[in-house]
C-alpha cells in the first residue's frame, strides 16, 4: 500500500485547492442542492478537518481532542477515525454520520462512483474482511486522492496516533460514501481486492 503523510499544512491555499464548480458541474448537472451550496458546504467541512491536522493521542486512544472526538458518538477510548469523521460533519452542522464503527460510514443509499472533496473515503483490509479505517477526501492528485484521517500515522496505519493528512492511490480505497450532496448517479464501486 502506498501512502504519504504530512503532518502541517500543504502550503496552497483553499482556493486553489480545488476547483468546485468544475467538479460539482461534472458530477451534479442540475441536482439540488446547487453546487454553489454544495461547494460551501464541502469547503466548511474541509476547513473543519484541516483544522484538526497535528492532533496527536496523549496515550492510546486518548488524549484531549481525541477524547472529545469518541465522545460526540458516545464511546470512550475506542479506535476513533470513524468518530474523527462524524466530529468534523457534526462541527459543520450535520446530524450525521454519527458513529464509532467505520463500516457504517458507507450504506448502500449513501455510495458514490468517485472520488470527490469532502465524501469519506473507506479503506479495506483482508484481514478484517471489512472496512477498517476511514478519512475525508480533500483534493485529488492525479491517480492519488488527498485525504485528513484520524487515528492514522506516517505510514498509514488504522491504530495511529493522530490526524494527518495523507495522501493514497485510488486503487486503495475501498468506497466512498457522500453524506453531503446525495447525487443520482449513486452506485457502489468494487472492493479493493475486486478491482485488481
Amino acid at each position: 500500500m502506498l501512502c504519504f503523510a504530512a503532518p502541517g499544512g500543504s502550503g496552497v491555499s483553499d482556493s486553489s485547492i480545488v476547483d468546485y464548480d468544475g467538479l460539482f458541474e461534472k458530477r451534479h448537472r442540475g441536482f439540488m442542492p446547487g453546487r454553489q451550496q454544495a461547494a460551501t458546504e464541502v469547503a466548511r467541512l474541509l476547513a473543519i478537518a484541516r483544522k484538526e491536522i497535528g492532533i496527536r493521542e496523549a496515550s492510546e486512544n486518548s488524549g484531549p481532542r481525541v477524547d472529545e472526538y469518541n465522545a460526540y458518538v458516545g464511546v470512550r477510548k475506542a479506535k476513533w477515525c470513524a468518530s474523527f469523521v462524524s466530529f468534523c460533519f457534526g462541527q459543520a452542522g450535520y446530524q450525521e454520520p454519527k458513529t464509532a464503527w467505520s463500516p457504517a460510514l458507507f450504506p448502500t443509499g449513501k455510495l458514490a462512483k468517485e472520488a470527490m472533496p469532502g465524501l469519506v473515503i473507506g479503506i479495506y483490509f483482508d484481514q478484517l474482511k471489512r472496512i477498517g479505517h476511514c478519512g475525508i477526501v480533500e483534493r485529488m492528485q492525479g491517480d492519488f486522492v488527498v485525504s485528513i484521517e484520524g487515528n492514522t500515522n506516517v505510514s498509514g496505519s488504522r491504530e495511529g496516533d493522530g490526524v494527518y493528512r495523507k495522501l493514497r492511490h485510488r486503487r486503495t480505497i475501498a468506497q466512498y460514501a457522500d453524506w453531503i450532496t446525495m447525487p443520482h448517479e449513486i452506485a457502489s464501486i468494487p472492493r479493493n481486492d475486486e478491482r485488481r
